[in-house]
């Protein structure tokens, strides 16, 4: 049996949370007002249950869920675990289909277009693994694109015979006409597929990808988009980037639970497309072949609504400016040093929440190890040969005091050094 203190704590928490996220968005003023208005961030923060012993600037890894979230995710376990067969198949299950629609209407497209997977690998892997390609076809990307979705193309060189070409981008990059012109000279006769990036994952730089579609397009190159530190990030939809293929990770910038994402399949693409996992053939034109996983949990994935409803009452606009302006503080601070260099684009459109330097002398690994060791600040630290540096990425759950200490540590160590 219940005890009444431990029923009121199932009941109250999730109503204190659910009081959080209905004052947010009733909050007046423009984007820019609002994302300096600390006492409105206070109340966002508080709809986190995050560790404050720590300093978490690497959101853009996997970020925590509102309480909200983790509530309607515990609810729904705990219901699935009160009769699987039933609770999980008949009664969950069946609600995937509110949270499809929902998706759907974020992203401005068709419901019918939106599978929910596990996170933005599957969801790409399933492009990548699902368009056919013969012995000698080359497939195109940048040299940054992320390192699991470079590997799964070196598994179809070694198992199939295709060519992988790869080319470099200017770091930091300021004209995004020069990203697609370096994907339009590796472009040959034999390229049959193209990837590319919504966000460098290395240095959080936004590509031109509705200029990159048009040209894959154009060329009759289908382009596959790794949007998986783009959903939820910064306002956009589908029209924007008018692409036939896009995945996102919805644990980083939309704060669904881990094990959530999107893949979204133009219509007309659905039924060319090879799922990771087998389908049956009546599936063939049906978004939901790409969900062929076998058993999996309901919960994770009906949670994503609370989250959703929390990303939509903050507002993505708001949302957005708070990011620019939490990057601003600590990189407006560290800037002044004459040995610390961005390499990530502040110009507008270019980036948002995420923005990685280098200290000129410094190894940035050591540097990561330092504020972790000596101040518990978490960042990212970036080895690729082409970005040596360190990522930071804050976001709404952050406080300016945060920020603060972590530039105090920066500076600190530019001063005396790391060990």
């Amino acid at each position: 049996m219940m005890h009444r203190r431990s029923f009121l704590a199932a009941t109250l928490m999730p109503l204190a949370a659910r009081d959080v996220v209905a004052s947010l968005a009733h909050v007046q003023g423009s984007p820019q007002d609002v994302a300096a208005d600390e006492s409105y961030w206070f109340r966002v923060q508080q709809a986190f249950t995050v560790d404050r012993s720590i300093v978490n600037l690497n959101s853009g890894g996997v970020s925590p869920s509102p309480a909200v979230s983790l509530e309607a995710m515990k609810r729904h376990l705990d219901f699935s675990n009160s009769a699987p067969a039933y609770a999980m198949w008949r009664v969950l299950e069946p609600q995937r289909e509110g949270v499809r629609a929902r998706l759907a209407r974020a992203f401005g497209v068709d419901t019918e277009e939106i599978a929910i997977t596990r996170n933005s690998s599957e969801a790409l892997q399933i492009c990548q693994f699902g368009i056919d390609l013969k012995a000698g076809d080359e497939v195109l990307c940048t040299n940054q694109d992320y390192p699991r979705m470079v590997n799964t193309f070196k598994q179809r060189e070694r198992r199939e015979g295709i060519v992988l070409k790869m080319f470099p981008i200017p770091v930091p990059c300021d004209d995004p006409k020069e990203i697609v012109r370096r994907y339009e000279q590796n472009i040959t006769a034999k390229t049959k597929l193209m990837l590319t990036c919504h966000v460098i994952n290395l240095t959080g730089l936004i590509l031109p990808v509705k200029e990159i579609v048009a040209l894959g397009r154009a060329k009759g190159i289908p382009v596959i988009v790794d949007g998986a530190h783009a959903f939820a990030h910064f306002p956009f939809a589908h029209k924007d980037l008018d692409c036939d293929y896009y995945a996102s990770s919805l644990h980083k910038w939309l704060f669904a639970p881990v094990g959530t994402g999107l893949l979204y399949v133009r219509k007309e693409r659905i039924a060319g497309l090879w799922p990771l996992m087998a389908g049956a053939m009546e599936q063939d034109a049906d978004i939901r072949k790409f969900e062929e996983i076998g058993t999996h949990p309901a919960a994770n994935a009906l949670a994503i609504a609370e989250s959703l409803t929390f990303h939509e009452g903050v507002g993505p606009e708001r949302k957005a400016a708070r990011l620019r302006l939490l990057r601003d503080r600590w990189a407006d601070r560290l800037s002044k040093s004459g040995r610390v260099k961005l390499l990530t684009s502040r110009k507008p459109g270019l980036a948002c929440g995420i923005t990685t330097f280098a200290v000129d002398g410094v190894d940035p690994g050591k540097l990561v190890e330092h504020l972790w060791d000596k101040h518990r600040i978490l960042v990212t630290g970036i080895g690729h040969d082409d970005v040596k540096g360190v990522r930071v990425s804050p976001s709404v759950w952050t406080t300016l005091d945060e920020l603060d200490r972590f530039a105090d540590a920066v500076e600190d160590a530019i001063k005396k050094g790391v060990k």
